[in-house]
């Protein structure tokens, strides 16, 4: 049977034996590990070559605050190219925040923290991605249920015309309170998003660009059917959005890559010629993280920590009952998707390219080294019971809102002083709480593993292969000016990794 990975050149196969590399003077590694075929171009979206006025477009609009309902947010403020596409917080600071990076602060007053970790966006225009989200709540609808061509949050109210999943994923973190849209009676974006009227929130930032002289004339060259006097939509501001992270966070040329198309792996040091043996043989790793970007796109459950607000999952109520805050803190991941019980606490396998330049790790972002995330994995449920978050690994806000209803109506006031203290013990409530900590264990379907400290050091020594050159230090993907004329986020040049 024909197979498309290949078995590496350099190493001896002999079954389940321990060999020596031939020739390099190596220590022994695992034999026969199988790897995937290299990315090449008709692995990604457009084939790799979009417009170059498609792109162009794309990159204004991706660190232009002009997309975010007070126009002080851009998807480049918590996707920064030069902090590994993240924000190098475990929780970002959203709309309301100022500073980039780990300097990032509260400016005015916010509802809390986004509740999940940036995910890193390297390769995120591979067309083997086949959902979006920590989550996956953004899929394809082959049966066309929706107009779309997408089952997502909107459901019938995300429109046609979206080129691809990407594409359909850049239609929501404007829509969000918390990361870019702002709170209603700010804006007229978040008004219409906590009216439910999502078509007239995307319309709203359409008519911005639409004003805009210079994004009318990068429309129209982006878009035939602009330039012939259609409108412009927010789909097409998705589509060029779509088209800019698949060329300018392409990753395919670590020292890893290299090996995928020579099948050698001589010029990786001895420590990570091991690693990727373990990787790909005793330590189980490529179970889940599979293939070419390493992510065999499905969810697990494997007890990681929770910090932060969560998503207001669950039947809990300790932390309502103990603060006076009406919320509920856990997050239960692919399961508020499809309600299956196997479901629950599961998030989606992530991707390991550069991954020694995308932590925090987690989806609360709650482990700062990549040694600690490595030894969760080889035994969740000890990890999870010794875990304790460290006071610096979330920022602290400054002034904080509470929303509140009365009748139809949304009220936004300052949490008073005297009950901060209550309020932040929701950064921590879900890991100091017994039953709710349980329950990510009782959820955990990673089996333990055992690997001594030599063994986690050669895995993450081939973990730092998967390290891009060509990807590091891109503060020339953020523009000097952008249309709107308003400050490009983050700054050129400013706000460098601390």
């Amino acid at each position: 049977m024909k197979t498309n990975r290949r078995p590496l050149r350099s190493l001896v196969l002999t079954g389940t034996a321990i060999v020596s590399l031939a020739g390099l003077n190596a220590a022994p590694v695992f034999a026969d590990p199988v790897l995937p075929p290299p990315l090449t171009h008709s692995d990604y979206l457009f084939d790799g070559a979009p417009s170059p006025a498609l792109v162009d477009l794309g990159r204004m609009l991706f660190f232009d605050p002009i997309l975010s309902g007070n126009k002080n947010i851009a998807c480049g403020t918590c996707h920064d190219p030069v902090r590994g596409t993240g924000d190098g917080l475990a929780l970002g600071i959203g709309e309301g925040g100022i500073g980039f990076g780990s300097s990032r602060r509260t400016g005015e007053a916010v509802t809390g923290r986004v509740p999940r970790n940036a995910q890193p966006l390297y390769n995120i225009g591979a067309r083997a991605y086949r959902s979006m989200f920590h989550d996956g709540r953004l899929e394809p609808d082959p049966d066309r249920v929706f107009q779309s061509g997408f089952w997502s949050p909107a459901r019938e109210h995300l429109p046609a015309g979206l080129d691809n999943l990407l594409a359909a994923q850049a239609m929501f973190p404007v829509l969000s309170p918390i990361e870019m849209a702002g709170q209603k009676g700010e804006n007229p974006v978040a008004t219409a998003v906590a009216e439910d009227r999502l078509a007239d929130a995307w319309a709203h930032l359409a008519g911005r660009l639409s004003a805009t002289p210079g994004y009318a004339d990068m429309f129209a060259s982006a878009f035939p059917r602009i330039r012939n006097g259609a409108p412009i939509t927010f789909v097409d501001a998705a589509n060029a959005l779509a088209a800019f992270q698949t060329v300018a966070f392409r990753s395919d040329s670590s020292p890893f890559d290299f090996v995928l198309r020579s099948g050698d792996t001589r010029h990786l040091s001895a420590e990570a010629r091991r690693g990727l043996a373990l990787f790909y043989g005793k330590a189980g790793c490529s179970t889940c993280h599979s293939g070419p970007i390493q992510t065999d796109h499905d969810f697990h459950a494997i007890a990681m920590p929770q910090i932060g607000p969560g998503k207001g999952h669950g039947q809990d109520a300790t932390y309502w009952s103990a603060s006076g805050f009406t919320a509920r803190l856990e997050d239960e991941g692919r399961y508020r998707v499809t309600f299956r019980a196997e479901d629950r606490f599961a998030f989606r396998t992530p991707s390991l390219r550069n991954v020694a330049r995308t932590g925090p790790w987690g989806h609360a972002g709650a482990y700062d080294t990549l040694e600690d995330v490595v030894r969760h994995h080889l035994d969740p449920t000890a990890a999870l019971v010794a875990y304790q978050p460290r006071s610096e690994t979330l920022p602290k806000l400054g002034k904080v809102i509470e929303q509140t209803g009365r009748g139809s109506s949304l009220i936004f006031r300052l949490v008073n002083p005297r009950r901060r203290t209550a309020f932040n013990l929701r950064d921590t409530w879900v890991q100091h709480s017994d039953p709710l900590r349980a329950r990510l264990l009782n959820a955990s379907s990673l089996p333990p593993r055992s690997l001594d400290q030599t063994e986690v050091a050669e895995i993450i020594a081939f973990l730092e292969t998967l390290s891009d050159p060509t990807q590091e230090g891109r503060s020339d993907l953020v523009p000097a000016a952008v249309p709107s004329g308003l400050p490009p986020q983050p700054q050129p040049q400013t706000d460098l990794p601390e």
